[in-house]
């Protein structure tokens, strides 16, 4: 009888024991699952947190100085020659990509001598039809037809081997030729005709010619104003 006791008393013992040792399996396993799971909802959270940072500056980034300067010294030709560009390209057959570096010229150099842009885009299609390489019997170059050897004087440093074939550099002394004409013959007319190489025709056919090209352009400008 005792005997049975004790065996039972060590098999609840041993029951015991089981079930502790159970328990603290469960427990370590259940450690390590909550472990695992918060290891990685730190990693999601941090990449979480990380990606705005990567956009926000992406997003944020300014335009470079040198973007802005570059849109800053961009030129931009008047509507008023806007207007005009595609009438000269048709009549002269010159594509207008051509064109614009001329317009452009034209206008600035214009602009620092007092000069309407049209009358000098009407002097263009005269003397050169627009040509940059166009070269007169009596030696004339370039868009606006100077003889090199009267106007070296006016041509402006840095101008390089030829300048009279370089579009703006012709501009800007051609155009700097037809102001002193016109400041010492007095008018306009009679400073085109010293320009025209014709200065007693009494019949002003050069100026009468050019003036005829300008109102053209006129009718032009206003066409497209419309």
């Amino acid at each position: 009888m005792s005997a049975t006791i004790a065996l039972k008393g060590i098999t609840a013992r041993r029951v015991d024991e089981s079930l502790s040792l159970l328990q603290h399996s469960l427990m370590i396993v259940g450690l390590m699952l909550l472990l695992g799971s918060f290891k990685h909802w730190i990693e999601g959270n941090a990449t979480d947190n990380a990606q705005p940072l990567v956009t926000s500056e992406t997003a944020a980034t300014p335009e470079t100085p040198s973007d802005e300067a570059g849109a800053a010294t961009q030129p931009v030709l008047s509507a008023r020659l806007h207007r005009v560009l595609d009438s000269v390209s048709r009549r002269y057959r010159v594509a207008p990509e051509a064109l614009v570096p001329v317009f452009e010229a034209a206008q600035r150099v214009g602009g620092e001598r007092r000069v309407d842009p049209l009358l000098i885009i009407a002097i263009i299609g005269i003397e050169s039809r627009f040509n940059p390489f166009a070269e007169s019997p009596v030696g004339a170059k370039g868009l606006m037809q100077v003889i090199p050897g009267y106007h070296l004087d006016k041509v402006p440093a840095g101008a390089g081997e030829t300048p009279f074939l370089d579009p703006a550099t012709n501009i800007q002394v051609g155009v700097h030729v037809l102001e002193e004409a016109i400041r010492w013959r007095g008018s306009l007319t009679a400073g085109l005709q010293h320009y025209g190489g014709a200065p007693d025709d009494p019949e002003t056919g050069y100026a009468n010619k050019v003036m005829a090209e300008k109102e053209r352009l006129e009718q032009a400008a206003r066409r497209g104003r419309a």
